[in-house]
């Protein structure tokens, strides 16, 4: 199978995170062409017999999501549970995302999450690809059944955690800078945007 990059003009922008679409050939991709590329450098996500690669993440980005694993990793493990950065997870045959982090109950070792493990969902919104997150993922994730879904925002690190009633998400509580969000499932955590934020 032979990888063919779709260029777009937008993407030359400095810093720019949007993402770009991969194709095969010029023909749909399967789950089985998808996972025989295996492990890589880029964030390589699974749509629906599509490619789709990000950029890796800015630093800023990074510095968040180091932070929350930090926050949420002992609690999870208090739980028999545990944070992930970046896993591939399988919502539906030919549909595998890779959130910025998940809290699942998944502990072995492989290359792809089933979405019944993963308790928690986190995406961390560029200003460039924030509709990607907060309208496409969050509703993949909200078909798949997974419970609940964290939004930061990168630029302030606001959080806007989500919960999941019937077969969407409804707004659960939010957190602006000085204030803080209490998580009771699936673990129990005090974020504080003020700190998952990287330095000025």
């Amino acid at each position: 199978m032979r990888l063919v990059s779709v260029e777009e003009s937008a993407l030359s922008r400095k810093g720019d995170a949007m993402t770009t679409a991969i194709l095969s050939d010029g023909m749909p991709v399967t789950e089985e062409d998808f996972l025989a590329i295996g492990e890589t450098p880029d964030r390589i996500e699974f749509f629906d017999g599509s490619l789709h690669m990000t950029p890796n993440p800015s630093t800023a980005h990074q510095h968040i999501a180091g932070e929350l694993l930090v926050t949420l990793r002992q609690p999870a493990r208090d739980l028999g549970l545990r944070v992930l950065l970046a896993p591939n997870v399988r919502l539906e045959p030919n549909r595998i995302p890779i959130p910025d982090l998940v809290i699942t109950s998944d502990m072995e070792r492989k290359l792809v999450l089933d979405a019944s493990t993963v308790l928690l969902a986190c995406e961390i919104m560029s200003p460039s690809n924030a509709a990607t997150d907060k309208v496409l993922k969050m509703h993949y994730y909200a078909a798949a059944g997974i419970p609940w879904c964290l939004l930061v925002e990168q630029q302030t690190a606001a959080l806007h955690l989500h919960q999941l009633s019937g077969e969407k998400y409804v707004q659960h509580s939010d957190a602006e800078p000085g204030e803080t969000l209490r998580l009771i499932e699936p673990v129990t955590a005090t974020l504080d945007p003020e700190q998952l934020a990287p330095p000025v």
